[in-house]
């Protein structure tokens, strides 16, 4: 007797190639959903620590000006720029013959009673903004003087402060100035004063990044030693940073508490300046940035209106995915 033979009807064959159809195109829709929340979770993921690090860099600078290693008066550090408010005659520039960096001019580096200022919206140091296409347009820039917080070796070439509770003094040969001295002190244990590198940092927004090319960046000018003596640094800092922007907290009556919020630049804190209000100190500062994505991304909605102090950047019309991030920091060392 013949075996039966058993087998599949098409019926079956065909439900089961339909159920097997609406699997794989469920596993393909998952993957490409996971893929692509994956990449915008990526993408906000870059643009949040670029975000964090770039105000965590200011931040941390802002903070420390008016450092100047054991005083926090910049008044009592000889060599400085002097206001022509301050000699009763012209600005003194350079008083004590210190080689100052070429490119951005000796006020720049030696004009330790601007503890922190800026431009509002604009770029106009004597050193050229780098990064291939200039400056940001619209964007502030923010230049903050201090010493390094610990004590350093005297070093030729680098603009340095010898610093004592009450007094200090630039040099920048390596020697440090007659009058003081380094001995242990018996009563503290501490030397009598210490040397301390002079910090000058000038944060502006490049139209065009060198590490990513298209997207612009956060750099940095600093100063630096050379063979010949002082020199600019212009480094990168932060690429996809799009805009910068501070305004500074200003104490009009010597109560230790903010007046008002002015713009970098104001001439109510540069005793130069006809709207100079005698004693008006800087004691905090207010930070926006702004930050874009390195990349466009395909169906992005961006609605807002970025707004960062006084600048109005108007609504993206172009995929860049977008963050702005703003903090007030006090300047500890400014509030005496």
């Amino acid at each position: 007797m013949a075996s039966r033979q058993k087998g599949m009807t098409l019926v079956e064959l065909m439900v089961a190639l339909a159920i097997g159809s609406f699997l794989m195109i469920g596993a393909v829709q998952i993957y490409n959903q996971s893929r692509q929340a994956f990449v915008i979770n990526e993408s906000i993921a870059r643009v949040q620590e670029t975000a964090q690090f770039t105000m965590d860099t200011l931040e941390s600078d802002l903070r420390m000006v008016s450092n100047w290693g054991r005083n926090s008066r910049p008044q009592m550090v000889e060599g400085r720029s002097l206001s022509a408010a301050s000699t009763g005659a012209a600005a003194v520039a350079n008083p004590i013959s210190l080689p100052a960096p070429p490119d951005c001019g000796a006020d720049w580096s030696l004009n330790l009673s601007a503890i922190v200022d800026g431009e509002d919206n604009s770029y106009s140091l004597l050193c050229a903004a780098e990064g291939g296409a200039g400056a940001q347009p619209n964007s502030d820039v923010i230049t903050v003087r201090r010493a390094s917080v610990n004590p350093v070796a005297p070093l030729d070439g680098q603009l340095q402060i010898q610093t004592t509770r009450v007094q200090g003094r630039l040099f920048s040969d390596g020697n440090v100035p007659d009058g003081f001295n380094t001995d242990i002190n018996p009563n503290t244990g501490e030397p009598n004063s210490t040397t301390h590198n002079l910090i000058i940092n000038t944060y502006y927004v490049a139209a065009d990044s060198e590490l990513i090319p298209g997207s612009p960046a956060l750099r940095r000018k600093s100063l630096g030693v050379g063979l010949a003596g002082p020199i600019i640094i212009d480094e990168e800092v932060a690429p996809g940073v799009e805009n910068i922007q501070i305004q500074l907290g200003v104490d009009v009556d010597e109560d230790n508490t903010v007046d008002r919020y002015v713009n970098p630049g104001d001439g109510i804190y540069d005793p130069d300046d006809a709207a100079y209000i005698p004693g008006a100190r800087i004691i905090t500062a207010r930070l926006w940035i702004v930050v874009r994505g390195i990349t466009p991304e395909v169906g992005i909605q961006d609605n807002r209106d970025y707004e960062p102090a006084n600048m109005d950047l108007g609504v993206p019309t172009d995929n860049f995915r977008r963050m702005q991030v703003s903090k007030t920091i006090l300047l500890r060392n400014a509030r005496t």
